[in-house]
């Protein structure tokens, strides 16, 4: 398998159509059980998708339409705001502190968009892949393309913190242990697709879409498995029905 074959078009279209159906089961769980940690996933994962198809595109036309590479900066980077939102909705007792943080990343997202549409493109910079990076917004400090650091910096931190919070709040509850596995999955998966953007920046892009797609595959089962205590509630009710019945028979 040549270099080519790892940075095709193919795998992030294959991301992206399987980012649609993470969707509808994040959406299915969501309307099961109407929690908002659920439906800001999975806005997550529709911005994810989409980013990923814009991906494809680049790479089977050889280069960037200026309206979806902007489009695609801001996608790219707001992503992992709205799954950071989700996590903190999941472990905030107070909804006081994620709805603030929702107002940020709509704000930061305002921004950004506002910024990118009003900037001129490096042509040059707009060559297939992600290799480009936001290099065709300019400088890697100055605005708009700085509106990136604030959504991946905090959306990255809540990612990693909760899940760790959440792993110490589990672990010592056999019954609800799985929220702790869901949790190293969600770390595992977030530290992949760190990794590998960070690498596509430093421009080491070859496995960068596989990657993409064994990322999000981690992040959707753990987000999955996290956003429900019916497994490890129904675990505790046939635990304390055995000691009741152990009980009455000794």
């Amino acid at each position: 398998m040549d270099a080519e074959f790892w940075s095709g078009w193919g795998w992030p279209l294959a991301t992206g159509l399987i980012g649609f159906v993470y969707v509808g089961l994040l959406l299915a769980q969501w309307w099961r059980r109407r929690k908002p940690h659920q439906l800001a996933w999975a806005a997550g994962f529709v911005i994810y998708a989409v980013a990923a198809l814009m991906e494809a595109y680049s790479e089977y036309s050889g280069g960037w339409d200026e309206t979806v590479y902007r489009f695609y900066i801001v996608f790219a980077a707001s992503m992992v705001g709205f799954l950071g939102l989700g996590t903190l909705y999941l472990i905030s007792k107070n909804r006081v502190w994620p709805t603030l943080y929702l107002v940020f990343v709509l704000a930061c997202v305002g921004v950004f968009l506002w910024g990118v549409f009003g900037v001129t493109l490096d042509e040059k910079d707009l060559v297939a892949g992600i290799t480009v990076g936001g290099t065709a917004l300019g400088a890697g400090r100055s605005f708009p393309r700085v509106m990136s650091l604030p959504l991946n910096i905090t959306g990255t931190l809540l990612l990693l913190g909760g899940s760790a919070w959440s792993i110490a709040k589990f672990w010592p509850k056999r019954e609800y242990r799985y929220r702790a596995w869901a949790n190293v999955l969600i770390i595992v998966g977030t530290l992949v697709i760190a990794g590998a953007g960070s690498m596509a920046r430093a421009g080491r892009t070859v496995g960068l879409y596989p990657a993409e797609m064994v990322a999000s595959a981690l992040l959707l089962a753990g987000f999955v498995l996290a956003g429900t205590l019916e497994r490890g509630a129904q675990a505790v009710r046939e635990r304390l029905a055995a000691e009741k019945a152990g009980d009455q028979s000794s």
